[in-house]
């Protein structure tokens, strides 16, 4: 495994080989499969002979926590434990019963390990968490990036568009693209033996009670939002890899041509568990090329940023591969170098900035509050279907997710006022939201990655424009507006 990009040290405590185990931090990467991160920590308990001990907790404090978001992450629990004990691997669940109760868990697991290895993400709380853990913890502390197929740190900086970030993937994939993780790094760690949870953390801080969380109203004792439900959505990697089969088998002829059509269900519908890290980039780039029956030599040698014809596999596959590394990881890599600002709207390009506060003033048409698009209260009866799925669901149809942002801009007092509905709404609701990629598609309805677009419009200046009604004429959307068009009974699972 090339691991020199992706790995980083947190902070300057040593080694401690003398201790009791290797501890992987389970927080971005939620998975025992195709993992860089896992990988590593396993291949530091085989040098140290130590056992390994995958410590996976949920907090409860952080923001939009629900039982939409809960369930999810927990349902992967269950998988994680079990592929654990399968392997012979020590796994620690923990899920906070109430906001602050797992303080100084980490630090108490880590003063018995001989070193640390956690996941890298580039948004939400991660990155704040991991860097109080660097000043407190005794002990070596690293990350890995798990990611995408790119490692971030083999970019020197953002990049505006796609295009141009796609010419620089058409010049550098190559080798890490062939440099995939494991697919089983927890082959072989039995003979170390399994790691033993300390008497006095295990009475502090209990293992959760994963069946309990799982049954009918078992997040009812939890301080989160009960008010999100869970969505229909099974979470967990295997969960994950059917959803990734499903898609190969049945979906992905057909994606090049109807994915923007709501009728045809054709998209591939993975950014949930891509986003919880139950699904890897690498697995899922694997499983669609070996469907294309693709060698390496097949990749093409121009650099020229064209959409099509680098993989030198068919046209829905080029299509599907061109959203998951090329897009997906472009928000990654803007995130990474954009720490302080990827979600604030002076990340937005100058023009795009300039063309909203020209036209910040202009009428609009209509004025809706948060409470009335929450509830898909308006007057467009797509918009209104959009929101609808996305309540429901947990997820909404790629192509109306634009066309849902292009709204929100148009019915909000202020630019900046449609940044922090679209946020919200988003990260509340979308299982897939709080994720670089989702960021991407929010500031893309106003004007990042994109460039300005003639002519010039109210509200939207040389914002790119969308209008429902174009929409109706563009896309088949008769059986998508028909299940979505009153609104759902609450969810009940």
């Amino acid at each position: 495994m090339t691991i020199a990009l992706r790995l980083a040290r947190r902070n300057e405590a040593p080694i401690r080989p003398e201790r009791d185990y290797v501890l992987y931090w389970m927080i971005a990467a939620r998975r025992t499969r195709w993992n860089h991160g896992l990988e590593y920590a396993a291949r530091r308990a085989r040098e140290l002979g130590r056992p390994l001990l995958v410590f996976e907790p949920l907090r409860a404090g952080y923001e939009w926590a629900s039982h939409r978001l809960h369930r999810f992450v927990i349902e992967g629990m269950v998988d994680n434990a079990a592929a654990c004990a399968r392997a012979g691997v020590t796994y620690f669940p923990y899920v906070e019963p109430e906001d602050g109760a797992g303080h100084g868990l980490l630090e108490a697991l880590a003063s018995r390990a001989c070193v640390v290895v956690a996941d890298e993400y580039p948004v939400f709380f991660l990155p704040r968490m991991v860097a109080a853990a660097a000043k407190q913890l005794d002990v070596a502390l690293g990350t890995v990036d798990s990611n995408g197929v790119l490692p971030l740190r083999a970019t020197t900086g953002d990049f505006p568009t796609a295009h141009s970030f796609r010419r620089f993937l058409q010049r550098n994939l190559t080798e890490h693209l062939l440099s995939a993780p494991a697919e089983d790094p927890l082959a072989g760690l039995r003979v170390h033996g399994a790691a033993e949870i300390p008497a006095d953390v295990s009475a502090r801080w209990p293992a959760a009670d994963l069946e309990a969380l799982t049954a009918p109203g078992g997040l009812d004792s939890l301080p989160i939002d009960a008010s999100v439900p869970p969505a229909p959505v099974p979470g967990g990697p295997r969960a994950a890899e059917r959803a990734l089969r499903a898609f190969v088998e049945d979906r992905l002829e057909r994606y090049g041509e109807e994915r923007s059509h709501p009728d045809s269900d054709a998209s591939s519908e993975l950014s949930p568990w891509l986003h919880f890290g139950h699904l890897s980039a690498h697995e899922a780039v694997a499983a669609v090329l070996s469907s294309e029956g693709w060698s390496p030599d097949r990749l093409s040698s121009r650099t020229d940023g064209s959409r099509a014809g680098w993989w030198g596999v068919g046209e829905s596959a080029e299509s599907f591969l061109d959203e998951l590394v090329t897009w997906r990881e472009l928000g990654h890599v803007f995130a990474f170098h954009r720490p302080h600002d990827y979600d604030r709207y002076s990340s937005l390009p100058d023009w795009a900035r300039k063309t909203l506060a020209e036209h910040a003033g202009d009428p609009r048409p209509e004025r809706y509050d948060l409470a009335a698009l929450r509830d898909a209260d308006t007057a467009d009866p797509i918009w209104n279907a959009a929101q609808r799925q996305l309540l429901q669901e947990g997820r909404m149809h790629n192509y109306l997710r634009m066309l849902w942002g292009k709204k929100i801009l148009e019915w909000s007092r202020s630019p900046e006022d449609a940044l922090d509905v679209m946020i919200e709404l988003n990260n509340r609701y979308a299982l897939d939201g709080r994720d670089p990629n989702s960021y991407s598609g929010i500031f893309w309805v106003l004007g990042r990655f994109d460039r300005a677009w003639g002519p010039e419009r109210e509200i939207y200046g040389k914002i790119r424009y969308m209008t429902s009604d174009s929409t109706a004429r563009k896309l088949r959307l008769k059986h998508y507006l028909a299940r979505w068009s009153e609104p759902a009974l609450p969810l009940d699972r």
